[in-house]
């Protein structure tokens, strides 16, 4: 009788995580709930290059609105954010409220994909993500879009211990993930929402000046991966922007 009633449990879940899903996000489930597959393949370590000015790196390769931030992953597709910890999922669907501002502040043209309601905007500045969550949404972020950019946090290190791990090597269990996270990475990620604001306590005291525009994530495998913005090359000259 337990067993039969975790199986109902388990199909309740699921059924409520279709509903409130994007119907392309509801292509397959992954081993555990609430991680899910939303159509995006990625079978080998991306190619991730840094949005100047931002702490936050881009795929310029990409064939979807996908980026890296604080240890993170994140995707903009069919008007959800999802976030995971590696570069090809399980994924978990954020509320706006639990996206890193850093994120949101990404300009416009930096979104391989851009959905419809981008049309018009201004190519560099960010989404006008005001008018899209809604009026509630912008009343408890009303400087979202403002911050001093003379004092911009330094970016995480990228994961590049990921990219020894791909097909039947890629860990798709939450709980093989962390292991081999926990092994490589120590950066620590946000604790919670109301840390991912323009505080970015990881980043202070560490300005950025610029010259980490250089990083374009490929390494030479010399990177430490557990520092604080540092580790992930030699700082190359050729994805410069």
């Amino acid at each position: 009788m337990a067993l039969q009633g975790a199986v109902l449990l388990l199909s309740l879940l699921s059924g409520l995580l279709l509903t409130a899903l994007p119907a392309d996000a509801q292509i397959s489930f992954g081993v555990s709930l609430p991680g899910v597959q939303i159509g995006i393949n990625v079978p080998v370590y991306p190619r991730l290059v840094r949005v100047p000015g931002y702490p936050v790196y881009y795929d310029p390769q990409a064939d979807n609105n996908y980026f890296f931030y604080e240890g993170q992953y994140w995707v903009f597709r069919d008007d959800t954010w999802f976030e995971s910890s590696w570069y090809n999922g399980p994924w978990q669907a954020r509320q706006p409220d639990s996206v890193p501002l850093f994120v949101l502040r990404v300009p416009v043209r930096y979104y391989r994909q851009p959905p419809g309601f981008f049309r018009g905007w201004r190519a560099d500045a960010a989404p006008r993500w005001g008018d899209h969550f809604g009026r509630n949404w912008q009343q408890g972020h009303s400087n979202w879009d403002r911050w001093d950019r003379r004092n911009v946090p330094l970016p995480a290190p990228l994961p590049t211990y990921q990219r020894h791990y791909s097909g039947e090597q890629y860990p798709q269990a939450p709980e093989r993930q962390q292991a081999v996270r926990e092994q490589h990475y120590r950066y620590p990620v946000y604790p919670g929402r109301d840390d991912r604001g323009e505080r970015g306590e990881r980043g202070e005291g560490r300005r950025d000046d610029g010259r980490d525009d250089r990083r374009d994530g490929r390494g030479d495998g010399r990177g430490d991966d557990r520092g604080g913005g540092r580790g992930e090359g030699k700082g190359r000259d050729k994805d410069k922007h």
